[in-house]
């Protein structure tokens, strides 16, 4: 059996775990992704791994090496999803790291730092509209008192998903690692987006990650009947919202070669009807960039938008800010060390910047961190129909294979 068939097979192990019929539904702290966990856990010990389970769930599969009191190097990603996802996402970088750790005992090479394979859980948002819980409580930054009462679509807290799978919310601060030492941590993902499709590449290389300010705006304006209210007499909240919304698409496209984009995702008629001019309206704005100033110079702009449609439409505006997070640096060293791998196999790549969040800018804050894509056919993630080639992972996981072997000898530095 050749490394892709093996792969293939250890891929769609995992994708047996999932509910519903369409797509893949394996959402955190649900029976499907801790059985999903639990058989990863059981492939990781036939590989000869030691494993635990941290108080928030992260998977820690160790390989020791040649000096065990050396730093160990982190590699991995998440297994949980969204509703009706796709098999890519996360699955990817999971199973490549185990894959990684097959090759090595296959050739028999004694690494000298330790190597752990890692699954964060819970790094998706969907169930309890917070991200990378994993992560963050392995970097010390889980916020028990934010978090504990976020209830899912079926009014479950994460207090009480938690445990159901014994684990103790209260314990899961001593999941931190943030006062041991780690050498690096490397993430292989899906792109989630065109780009390295459009350009024919194969490898993206990540230099940052780009980090979200979230708003949510209420557009008051007057209800009336939309057959007896003429046009100039009227406070249209819909109207108003759209204004905003052609504005912030504006501003964001002259911002754009900073790599910042933004969205309203979410739009919503209080008590619409066909026949009713909008009298409230509710939006949810996501603008992202790996450059705050970048950033800060459309949420500005945002402000003043609303601030006009307010006058010139006689609508009430109120605007709360959701979120604001830090954009993050990756490391420089990696960088040039993908490049260089990269271009001594003649892999065609580009040095991009992720507009996705993902583990690794939580791990930014404990070790060096890289950040490795591949290509999504289309661009489509979060979907049914994500999709990447086959051929595309193996060479991601030849890059992420030279990445940890380069590292793991004792006398490599990460400055």
């Amino acid at each position: 059996m050749d490394t892709k068939e093996r792969y293939q097979i250890l891929f769609n192990k995992i994708n047996q775990y999932s509910s519903g019929d369409i797509g893949i539904t394996r959402v955190a702290y649900t029976n499907e992704e801790q059985a999903c966990t639990q058989a990863f856990m059981r492939m990781c010990k036939a590989e000869g791994l030691d494993i635990r389970m941290d108080e928030c769930g992260n998977v820690i599969a160790r390989r020791e090496g040649r000096f065990n009191d050396l730093p160990p190097i982190l590699m991995g990603s998440h297994l949980d999803t969204v509703y009706q996802a796709g098999k890519y996402d996360g699955v990817v970088g999971v199973t490549a790291a185990l894959e990684v750790v097959k090759r090595l005992n296959e050739k028999g090479i004694v690494t000298d730092h330790p190597i752990e394979v890692i699954s964060f859980a819970c790094e998706e948002s969907a169930r309890f509209g917070v991200s990378t819980l994993g992560s963050k409580a392995m970097v010390g930054l889980f916020d028990k008192d934010k978090v504990r009462y976020l209830k899912d679509r079926n009014g479950v807290t994460l207090e009480e998903a938690l445990s159901l799978y014994a684990l103790e919310i209260d314990s899961v601060e001593n999941a931190s690692r943030k006062n041991e030492k780690i050498k690096a941590f490397f993430e292989l993902h899906v792109e989630q987006g065109p780009v390295l499709e459009n350009a024919n590449k194969k490898i993206g290389i990540v230099t940052g990650i780009a980090a979200p300010v979230r708003y949510f705006i209420k557009i008051q304006g007057t209800p009336s009947h939309s057959g007896t209210t003429p046009m100039n007499m009227r406070s249209d909240a819909l109207l108003g919202a759209s204004e905003i919304a052609l504005e912030l698409e504006k501003i964001a496209k002259e911002e754009q070669v900073y790599g910042t984009v933004a969205t309203v995702g979410v739009l919503t008629i209080q008590a619409g009807a066909m026949n009713v001019v909008p009298g409230e309206v509710e939006i949810k704005v996501d603008i992202r960039s790996t450059s705050i100033e970048s950033r800060q110079r459309v949420v500005d702009h945002l402000h003043q938008v609303i601030e006009f449609v307010g006058e010139t439409r006689q609508l009430k505006i109120l605007s709360k800010e959701l979120a604001s997070e830090e954009p993050v640096l990756l490391s420089e060293d990696i960088i040039n060390e993908a490049e260089s791998i990269c271009s001594n196999k003649d892999i065609p790549y580009n040095v991009m910047v992720s507009g996705a969040g993902h583990d690794a800018m939580n791990m930014v804050k404990l070790c060096p961190t890289g950040l490795i894509f591949v290509p999504s056919v289309k661009g489509l993630s979060h979907h049914p129909e994500e999709f990447t080639e086959i051929d595309d992972i193996m060479l991601g996981i030849d890059v992420l294979e030279e990445l940890i072997i380069h590292y793991s000898k004792k006398e490599s530095i990460i400055s």
